[in-house]
């Protein structure tokens, strides 16, 4: 067998192989045999069939058959003799069974992918700047106007007045694209709106604004190529618009009873207690995703190598997945958005791409530095996903212990934490107030 490795790129590899014609010779030979003995054919003894007969009968199923075999122990023994660590599933350009010859070579080509070389890489003295965001009793204070804001109760105004900013308002309305009904605003019905929150736009908040109860009116709004929602960009739409009620907040009073909506809470106090211990975890958080973001930069930077496509396919698709999770929570499509899997795949890829470098460069410096777990370590891990997941630790236990593979995925997570605290732990970590951090991201904007 003759294989010759073609490299496309540091990490494509195209594999040309030939399968000698006496090597093809015999396992058709030998086909033909293993067949005569199992065949029932009428007019002859159980393994009497003259291969006259078979071929005539048999032909293409034996072509098949041999040719798929040949193809698959050869490209195992060229793997195997070439050394090639490849990923995902090989593109097999297959020879045409229709032009199969019994006693000529075979040849088969194959693309396939192999993860990167990654030499050893230096991550130890990176700069960082750790900026020690705080939270404020103002930021307490928003949250609870938050909480009051989701009890409010929406009554018809007092008074007799124009809608104005801040009003919730009920309304029918439909908007037409050169004349014609549009997807994107449908005719509706008693449809509640807030102006001021721009949803449809500013411009259209602002064409509601003095209007009156029982009130019609019809506008025009043009958005702009860049507008968020793909389906309304560079098109302008004629809007009419009927006020049927205009509404305010009651919002609830700060006392026990407000209190208890929220769970087992006694109190307004017990609710900023909540809050301010939620603030401090998501300020944690904040903090420990811009260092990352800061360390895996910087190790980007100075670690240039090609990442296989089908690492970033496996990743986007699960990047894409999530955001379908997410939208489908809300009850709401990648087409509302005036978004299509296609765009969001292309938006996301770069994403994708960076989070595969990630990986690899973690992987390589869990294998470079020698990093495991002991059974200590393991067990923390259980406990911690407990925690996160108010489960029980032996639950959680089991079934990682059931799910081998799942078990070696928590594993490899558990190992990549291990390797960004020994990053962490060499890193040259400066720690900065937010209005410091401010004044150098100005800075650097001012120098670009």
């Amino acid at each position: 067998m003759q294989v010759t490795v073609e490299d496309l790129s540091t990490v494509k590899k195209a594999l040309h192989i030939e399968i000698p014609g006496e090597t093809v010779a015999k396992a058709v030979d030998a086909a033909y045999q293993d067949l005569k003995k199992t065949v029932k054919i009428k007019g002859f003894r159980p393994g009497k069939t003259p291969r006259s007969v078979l071929e005539r009968i048999y032909k293409k199923d034996v072509h098949a058959d041999v040719s798929q075999k040949l193809i698959q122990d050869a490209f195992v023994d060229a793997v195997r003799k070439e050394n090639l660590n490849f990923i995902g599933t090989p593109d097999m350009n297959l020879p045409d069974l229709e032009a199969f010859d019994e006693k000529g070579p075979l040849k088969v080509g194959v693309t396939l992918e192999v993860r990167p070389e990654i030499g050893e890489i230096d991550f130890k003295g990176i700069p960082v700047k750790k900026t020690l965001h705080v939270f404020s009793e103002g930021d307490v204070d928003t949250q609870i106007e938050m909480l009051r804001k989701n009890l409010a109760r929406k009554v018809p105004i007092a008074e007799e007045r124009p809608a104005q900013s801040g009003d919730f308002i009920l309304m029918d309305y439909e908007g037409l694209v050169e004349g014609q009904p549009f997807d994107g605003t449908p005719k509706t019905e008693n449809h509640a709106y807030l102006i001021g929150r721009n949803t449809l736009s500013p411009a259209f908040d602002e064409n509601l604004e003095g209007m009156n109860i029982g009130e019609t009116r019809t506008f025009d709004v043009s958005y702009d190529e860049q507008y968020v929602n793909k389906a309304f960009a560079g098109k302008t739409i004629s809007f009419t618009v009927t006020l049927k009620g205009i509404h305010e907040e009651i919002l609830p009073e700060l006392d026990a009873d407000f209190a208890k909506n929220f769970g087992d809470f006694e109190s307004v106090e017990d609710i900023r207690i909540k809050i301010r211990d939620n603030l401090q975890q998501g300020y944690a958080k904040r903090i420990e995703q811009e260092v990352n973001e800061q360390i895996f930069s910087a190790l980007i930077e100075k670690t240039s190598f090609e990442v296989p496509d089908v690492m970033v396919n496996y990743e986007l698709e699960g990047i894409l997945e999530e955001a379908e999770r997410a939208f489908s929570a809300n009850g709401v499509t990648f087409e509302q958005l005036g978004q299509t899997r296609e765009m969001l795949a292309e938006e996301y890829r770069g994403l994708a791409e960076k989070q595969v470098r990630r990986h690899l460069i973690l992987g390589s410096i869990i294998n470079q530095e020698k990093l495991d777990l002991d059974a200590d370590e393991i067990i923390a891990g259980f406990e911690e996903l407990a925690r996160n997941f108010n489960q029980p630790v032996d639950l959680i236990k089991g079934f990682y212990e059931s799910n081998p593979e799942k078990l070696e995925f928590f594993r490899h997570t558990m190992l990549e934490k291990k390797a960004i605290q020994l990053i962490l732990d060499n890193s040259l970590i400066e720690e900065v107030s937010p209005e410091a951090a401010e004044d150098v991201e100005n800075t650097e904007d001012q120098t670009v």
